[in-house]
C-alpha cells in the first residue's frame, strides 16, 4: 500500500510538473522581442533570451531604431510605433482592422479586437523615453484639468502598452483596466500588451536577467526581505510596509527601518532577496558599497520621481544600478509619474507570492498606461515557482 501511494504521489507530482513545464512552453511561443537592428548588442540580447527561454526565432521583430535613449514624439511614431503594429497585424499577434487615414500624431487609425501577445520583451538599444512635444499637447478631459497631466513625455514601453487599442490620447495617461483586477475580462485582457524590457548600463547586466531568473527558479528565492521607509508621505510608507507585511507572513526574515533617512551604507543588507524603499535621487546605502550583489532572484525598486531616467549609468538613479549590481527585476520611471501612479509594491508582492510571472504581477501592480513606468527583468521570471526552503 505504501510503495502504490509512493507512486501515485510521484505521478502526480511529474503531472503537476509536465503540466507546469507545458505552460512555459506556451507562454514562451507567445513571447514577442523587439531590438535594435542597428545594435549588435541588442540582437545579441534578443537572441539570448530566445534561445533561453525557447521562444521561437521567428517571433523577434528587428526594427532600424536610433541608439540614443530620449526620442521626439514624431520619432517615435515614425520609427517604431507604426513599423512595429504593422508587423504585429500582419503576422496576426494582434487582430485589427485599419485604414490609411492617420490621426493628429501621425498613427494609422486601427480598429484592433485582440491580440495573443503574452509579453512584448524590449531589448537594450531600444530607445528609452519619449520627449513632451508641446505642440502635440491636448485637453483630456477631467485629466488636464490637472496641469501635471498637461503632458505627453513619458516611456516607451508604457506608449507600446497601447498598441492592441485604438489610438488614445498621448497626453495625460491612460488607466490600466488589469490594475488590481483579479478577474480580468478576455476585453480588458486584449486592450493591454504587457511589456518588459531587457535592459542596463552594459549589455552583461541586460544578459544576466534571464540566465538570473532562470537560476533562481530552479533553487528558489532565498534571502531577506528590506523595506526602507521615509516617513515622507503616508501613502507610500503604507504601501511598503504593506509590503513588508505580506513578505513576513511569506516566511521571509524582514528588516524594516523607520528612520527618514534611506538605509546607512552600515546598515544590515545581507542577501536583500527583496528591497522596497524611498526616497532619494541615486542608488546609496548598502547597495552603493563597493562589491555589492543581490542575490540570484532578487527583486527590488526605489521609488523616486526619475529613478529610471536613464538605465545606461550605474550610479545615478537606481533602476539602472540596481541592474548593474545583480538585481533580477526591478521597475521605474523615466519621468515624474506621481506616487499613486507607480508601481504598487505591495501588490507586485502580492502578485508574485501568489505564483504570478513577472510581467503578469507588475500589470496588476501599475495603475496607468502611457505614462512614465518600465519594467526590467525576464517577464517570464516566476520567483514563486519554487517555494521558499
Amino acid at each position: 500500500m505504501r510503495l502504490t501511494l509512493h507512486r501515485l504521489i510521484a505521478f502526480l507530482l511529474g503531472c503537476g510538473i509536465a503540466a507546469a513545464a507545458t505552460d512555459e512552453a506556451s507562454l514562451a511561443s507567445r513571447v514577442v522581442l523587439l531590438a535594435n537592428r542597428d545594435d549588435p548588442d541588442s540582437l545579441r540580447v534578443a537572441r539570448h533570451y530566445a534561445e533561453v527561454r525557447g521562444v521561437p526565432a521567428g517571433n523577434v521583430i528587428t526594427l532600424p531604431l536610433s541608439r540614443e535613449e530620449t526620442i521626439p514624439w514624431r520619432e517615435f511614431v515614425d520609427t517604431l510605433w507604426e513599423p512595429l503594429r504593422t508587423v504585429l497585424v500582419a503576422q496576426r499577434w494582434i487582430e485589427a482592422t485599419g485604414s490609411e487615414s492617420r490621426d493628429a500624431v501621425g498613427r494609422r487609425k486601427f480598429a484592433p479586437y485582440g491580440h495573443r501577445i503574452a509579453a512584448l520583451v524590449v531589448c537594450r538599444g531600444v530607445p528609452l523615453r519619449i520627449a513632451a512635444d508641446p505642440q502635440l499637447v491636448t485637453e483630456v478631459p477631467p485629466l488636464t484639468i490637472r496641469a501635471e497631466f498637461r503632458t505627453n513625455e513619458g516611456s516607451v514601453d508604457g506608449e507600446l502598452s497601447l498598441l492592441a487599442t485604438a489610438n488614445r490620447p498621448i497626453t495625460a495617461y491612460v488607466p490600466n483596466p488589469l490594475f488590481q483586477n483579479d478577474r480580468p475580462t478576455a476585453l480588458q485582457r486584449g486592450e493591454v500588451v504587457k511589456v518588459s524590457r531587457l535592459d542596463g548600463p552594459t549589455v552583461a547586466d541586460a544578459l544576466a536577467l534571464v540566465d538570473l531568473a532562470i537560476m533562481a527558479e530552479r533553487a528558489g528565492l532565498r534571502g531577506r526581505a528590506y523595506i526602507d521607509l521615509a516617513q515622507r508621505d503616508r501613502n507610500g510608507d503604507a504601501m511598503l510596509e504593506a509590503a513588508g507585511k505580506l513578505l513576513e507572513a511569506a516566511g521571509f526574515e524582514t528588516v524594516v527601518d523607520r528612520e527618514p533617512a534611506t538605509m546607512a551604507a552600515t546598515a544590515r543588507g545581507e542577501a536583500p532577496v527583496w528591497y522596497f524603499g524611498w526616497y532619494t535621487p541615486d542608488i546609496d546605502g548598502p547597495f552603493a558599497v563597493p562589491g555589492f550583489r543581490f542575490p540570484p532572484g532578487a527583486i527590488a525598486l526605489h521609488i523616486h520621481s526619475f529613478s529610471a531616467a536613464t538605465l545606461r549609468d550605474p550610479m545615478h538613479g537606481w533602476t539602472g544600478p540596481l541592474v548593474a549590481r545583480g538585481v533580477t527585476a526591478t521597475v521605474g520611471n523615466v519621468y515624474e509619474p506621481y506616487l499613486l501612479l507607480t508601481h504598487r509594491p505591495d501588490r507586485l508582492v502580492r502578485a508574485l507570492l501568489r505564483g504570478d510571472n513577472l510581467v503578469d504581477a507588475a500589470y496588476y501592480a501599475l495603475p496607468a498606461l502611457s505614462w512614465q513606468a518600465v519594467l526590467i527583468g525576464d517577464p517570464l521570471y516566476r520567483p514563486w515557482a519554487v517555494p521558499k526552503p
